[in-house]
């Protein structure tokens, strides 16, 4: 990312930076030490950062991975959970719950680049984003069985959306861990990197960040609001959004540069 360009915010336990010249915003998981382990605290930062992308006009991608070469997250603060009552267990997983569904929902692009563990709300986590490239040494899974809980953060549900009714029963039934050329074949990530991955994210985002922001938002809510859909509802919906897009700048001016042959200038508009 671009230095002379470059804005960053330091939060207890999140590192957030600016590239204003890419549009691209990389947001850091900072507990190395804990494994950037989820805990409350973490959470409701992660929370306020994602309103401060959504609110910073320009930023069309967002990166997110964590610090260390160990993990991406390892997981929930186990320290942190073991004394909650139900009524407390409960809270907390509504809170990793909406933090989790305000990321999915961000109307740019989100890039999980995962080094290291991604297990339990790791996994949740990276499973939040729209895609996720791995390092060759990532390792995903839902340990929670092996503690006494499930997963509560999303976990029973995106990985069925990811890879199946079949497949998620049997990861999370077993806790039992995956490596990222397993993650690949079955379809939980969707590239594993040789070489570092927070850098083939950066590549990726600013590839996405190029295109008409308006038209990425709607693809991607094209494509998240569908897949609970039928068929007929779902094309009837795409159709809508199709439709939305010519009501925009940014069509205008795509189609326009296509014609006179150049490059388009998006204002996302």
């Amino acid at each position: 990312m671009a230095n002379d360009a470059m804005t960053v915010r330091l939060y207890t336990n999140i590192r957030l930076e600016f590239d204003d010249g890419a549009g691209v915003a990389l947001l850091t998981l900072n507990r190395p030490k804990a494994l950037n382990a989820l805990n409350g605290e973490l959470l409701r930062e992660l929370e306020e950062a994602l309103d401060d992308v959504a609110s910073r006009p320009g930023v069309r991608a967002l990166i997110l991975t964590g610090a260390g070469a160990k993990a991406f997250a390892a997981g929930a603060d186990i320290a942190e959970m073991q004394g909650f009552t139900p009524a407390q267990a409960e809270a907390f997983a509504a809170l990793g719950q909406r933090v989790f569904n305000r990321l999915e929902a961000l109307p740019i692009a989100v890039i999980a680049a995962v080094n290291g563990f991604a297990l339990g709300g790791g996994c949740e986590l990276a499973m939040a984003c729209d895609i996720i490239l791995a390092s060759a040494s990532a390792v995903f899974g839902q340990p929670e069985v092996k503690l006494g809980v499930i997963p509560g953060f999303g976990g029973s549900q995106r990985l069925t959306r990811l890879v199946g009714r079949q497949r998620a029963r049997e990861i999370c039934f077993t806790g039992r861990s995956v490596k990222a050329d397993e993650a690949l074949r079955i379809g939980l990530v969707a590239e594993v990197v040789e070489g570092e991955v927070v850098e083939a994210a950066k590549k990726l985002a600013e590839s996405i960040a190029k295109n008409g922001p308006r038209a990425v938002a709607l693809c991607k809510r094209a494509i998240n609001d569908g897949a609970d859909l039928a068929m007929d509802p779902a094309l009837s919906h795409e159709r809508s959004l199709f439709g939305l897009c010519f009501a925009t700048a940014d069509q205008r001016e795509g189609m326009s540069a296509f014609l006179e042959r150049r490059k388009p200038d998006f204002t996302g508009r």
